[in-house]
């Protein structure tokens, strides 16, 4: 196939609605001498059923038959829309709206008609609702030309008759429409992103002209066309329509969608990349992980940028491991190895004396070994939205045509530039014997410098490699699963952004809660209860630097509020800032098919009483484990109990964030307990002055919960005031303190929720209607609440038990997404999601405390 067209049905087959609109006669049937035994291909057929049954896609025959001949002899699903008659029959009661006026023309035209086939021997009418068509194939040219002749000059004449001729015949239609005007309804009526038009005749090229912008004309055969690509037969566009059948559903769909739980995490404190098994990096954005992506094939797939490595005879990798104490993984095979880690910008020292920054991050590549590997680098900016170019120059490529300098050094390196569906991409093979064992691949952010780097490879790794090793060795790490601990420490860590103290909820967007589902969101954000949870965590395990850091982000988001702390955000980006709109990017299928891709979250505009909890908890950890508290901190500590006296009376939205009216949630009151209680204890252990006025309002919110909380039908604290729903948010009357461990009303609900949410290994989140479509996996957060209930209430082999079930859900590398189908054994969720780490690090120092009593 002409590599043009195989680029061009490779871009049309990637938009959002496709309509795919075909003629029948020499384009799904070949041309016969008796139109009556016209039978489409064997290949059309399959190719255009298949089409048709996609998700997005609408087939449509646009024919100049009747439509009634056209379904007789077409014999396709009801799924493909038939068009009869040059687009003037779109249904079957179509004849029975043509006015009376129209009626007499169309008598009229027959009459004519019938009398010019009378005097011209082999001419054959075909009737049809608003049109005759006069054949001539298979007549003697004179004869033929004749009758034509005689048409044109008869009733062709009449007012209100439209004449379209096409390859020997000619019709007469008393509504002005043609194959043009078809598509344009279709694509009016189908909301479609594109359109593509086959066609053979003359009548084909209305259509073809009717074409605009991504859309995409093919001519079969020769002669004169507007189209812009052509093929030589019908067999030619059967294989074109098989082309775009493969290209779509693997779009739609996803090649092959590695789980989630299976790909690894990168980190450097800047941004964030995911990689696979198989040591292709499948998500990497730039310059922070709110900002777009330029390797998107996590949910885009190929076409949506990745960068690829692997042996040249292929195969499944030997494994994957992270190095020991690091972000640095190593992907191997016999013979060939890959390391990759994101270093920090280079430092380059000035005569002067002080260190210069260059660059942004940098993607490391080390190969080694004594094979031959593959390497592809589809760079796709702006998640794919923004066309690059790839110039190969000294010794690397410079990506050129986006905002953001991006250069990739490979020296040594012999690339081959191509175009993949209009998108350019590099490939190359090398040989790592003939390289003396290694090559280094440096995709470099923020600079167009191809300078080799004065550090040799071994020491930047090095060098990249022992911040993270110092710091995991001053963790206090348990011995209940401590490597897991310390592999969920670490990436926690590398969900920090050091330059601005946020902490990302998780490092991806829209990996869904159901496969095909449309529960798919973005966590690329600071949530405020999320982060303040996950430095919690770091601070129990012995690190404060993280919550001081997050605390002066509050404090900072605070002050943007001009003194009203309860106006805050559940979210914001991780520089601080308000999110803008959601969006939905309808040209990512979506991983394993499952859409919409969003960008942003319109929780942002939620009410959630409950954020001012974690942070008044965390301030209380940092403040015991220092022994002091800083101006700031007690700033952010009275501003989180100012927003509770203002608002906790009020209903809410919840931690769930389900998009339905407020309600008076157990867990977001309970929070507003817990907000001054751990305030009151901050006052007390650590010199702060007497604030009667805050136990009593403590006293009032525990009071409150404690009574309207309760649910006397189901004999437990359920999801809000005066619903039967159960929640697993509910298990924190119990765990935030409000009640103690041993309270008749804890252990009923620990019990209810045991029931009614737990499935094996999991905890569901709740069962009840949250106003979406489809359903989801466990969350294993709330595995870890139900692990600290089994414990608070003395189950303690339970909890045990429960807690070697979730550590089994676990990746390979040691990584967990956000949630586990049971069911179908794999994770789903974004991915690595910090509730899900942060829960196994306090299920695992809780557990390990229990040990030593």
């Amino acid at each position: 196939m002409d590599p043009e067209l195989r680029s061009a049905i490779g871009r049309i087959a990637r938009v959002p609605q496709l309509l795919i609109a075909c003629d029948y006669d020499g384009t799904l049937a070949p041309i016969v001498e008796d139109p009556s035994t016209a039978v489409p291909l064997p290949e059309s057929v399959a190719a255009v059923r298949a089409l048709a049954a996609l998700p997005q896609t609408t087939v449509a025959v646009v024919s100049g038959r009747a439509l009634r001949d056209l379904a007789a002899l077409s014999r396709l699903p009801s799924e493909v829309h038939l068009v009869g008659s040059h687009g003037s029959e779109f249904d079957i009661g179509f004849v029975e709206r043509l006015s009376p006026e129209l009626v007499a023309v169309r008598t009229q035209v027959r009459n004519a008609l019938r009398e010019i086939a009378a005097e011209h021997p082999g001419i054959r009418l075909e009737r049809k609702p608003a049109s005759v068509a006069m054949h001539t194939r298979g007549v003697d040219p004179q004869v033929a030309a004749a009758a034509i002749e005689a048409v044109r000059n008869g009733p062709a004449t009449f007012d209100g008759v439209t004449v379209t001729q096409g390859k020997e015949v000619i019709e007469l239609s008393v509504v002005a429409t043609h194959k043009g005007t078809a598509v344009d309804q279709l694509r009016t009526q189908l909301a479609s992103s594109a359109v593509l038009f086959i066609g053979d005749d003359i009548t084909d090229e209305n259509a073809f002209a009717h074409l605009h912008g991504p859309d995409l004309g093919i001519k079969i055969g020769p002669g004169d066309t507007q189209a812009g690509y052509r093929v030589a037969d019908p067999l030619e566009a059967a294989r074109a329509l098989a082309l775009l059948l493969e290209t779509r559903r693997h779009w739609l769909f996803g090649e092959r969608a590695v789980p989630i739980e299976r790909h690894s995490m990168l980190a450097n404190g800047r941004t964030v990349a995911l990689l696979t098994p198989e040591a292709k990096v499948s998500w990497l954005c730039h310059p922070k992980p709110d900002s777009a992506a330029i390797f998107a094939d996590l949910v885009g797939g190929s076409p949506a940028g990745h960068f690829s490595i692997t042996p040249e005879r292929g195969g499944i990798p030997l494994g994957q491991r992270y190095r020991s104490g690091t972000m640095t993984v190593e992907t191997r095979w016999s013979g060939l190895t890959v390391t990759d880690w994101l270093d920090k910008p280079a430092q380059e020292t000035t005569p002067d004396g002080p260190a210069v920054v260059t660059g942004d991050s940098t993607l490391v590549r080390v190969l080694t070994g004594s094979g031959k590997a593959r390497v592809e680098f589809a760079p796709r900016p702006e998640f794919g939205q923004v066309a690059v170019q790839l110039q190969p120059l000294g010794d690397g490529l410079l990506v050129l045509g986006s905002n953001e300098p991006v250069a990739l050094y490979s020296p040594g390196v012999q690339w081959d530039v191509g175009n993949d569906g209009g998108y350019e991409t590099a490939k190359a093979v090398v040989d790592l014997s003939a390289a003396g064992g290694q090559v280094v691949l440096e995709l470099r952010f923020g600079t167009h410098s191809l300078e080799h780097h004065r550090v040799p490879v071994h020491e930047r790794q090095a060098a990249a490699e022992q911040p993270w090793k110092d710091w995991v060795a001053s963790l206090r790490l348990p011995s209940t699963a401590r490597d897991l601990v310390a592999r969920s420490a670490l990436t926690l860590r590398g969900l920090c952004h050091e330059a601005t103290g946020s902490i990302l909820a998780a490092a991806t967007t829209s990996l869904p809660e159901e496969l095909g589902g449309v529960r798919n969101w973005d966590y690329r954000y600071c949530w405020l209860r999320d982060a303040a949870l996950t430095a919690r965590a770091l601070v129990d395990l012995g690190s404060v630097e993280e919550a001081e850091a997050l605390l002066r982000w509050v404090d900072g988001c605070i002050e943007r509020t001009g003194g009203h702390p309860e106006r805050l955000h559940p979210l914001y980006t991780i520089d601080g800032y308000e999110l803008g709109a959601e969006a939905v990017i309808d040209t990512l299928p979506g991983y394993a098919g499952s859409r919409p891709v969003r960008v942003g979250n319109l929780a942002n505009h939620q009410l959630q009483l409950d954020v001012f909890g974690p942070i008044a908890d965390l301030i209380a950890a940092v403040a015991d484990a220092r022994g002091s508290v800083r101006d700031d901190e007690w700033r952010v500590l009275e501003n989180m109990v100012e927003a509770v006296r203002r608002r906790w009376h009020e209903p809410d939205h919840g931690i769930w964030e389900a998009r339905l009216p407020p309600r008076h949630h157990v867990f977001s009151k309970v929070m507003c307990w817990m907000t001054v209680d751990r305030a009151l204890h901050v006052m007390r252990e650590h010199g702060g002055e007497d604030r009667p006025e805050w136990k009593d309002l403590r006293d009032r919110i525990g009071a409150n919960v404690l009574e309207h909380g309760w649910h006397e039908d189901v004999e437990a604290y359920s999801v809000a005031y005066g619903d039967e729903d159960m929640d697993a948010s509910s298990l924190w009357i119990g765990l935030s303190g409000l009640l103690p461990g041993d309270d008749p009303r804890f252990l009923s609900t620990v019990l209810r929720i045991e029931a009614d949410l737990r499935s094996g290994p999991v905890v569901y989140r709740y069962h009840w209607d949250d106003g979406l479509p489809g359903r989801e996996g466990g969350f294993h957060i709330c595995t870890a609440w139900l692990i600290e209930a089994y414990l608070r209430t003395g189950r303690r082999t339970d909890a045990e038990e429960l807690f070697a079930q979730m550590v089994l859900t676990a990746g390979p590398t040691g990584l967990l997404p956000e949630q586990y189908d049971p069911l179908a054994e794999r994770g789903l969720g974004n991915h690595p999601q910090a509730y899900s780490h942060l829960g196994l690090i306090r299920c695992a120092l809780l557990l390990d405390n229990m040990l030593k009593q």
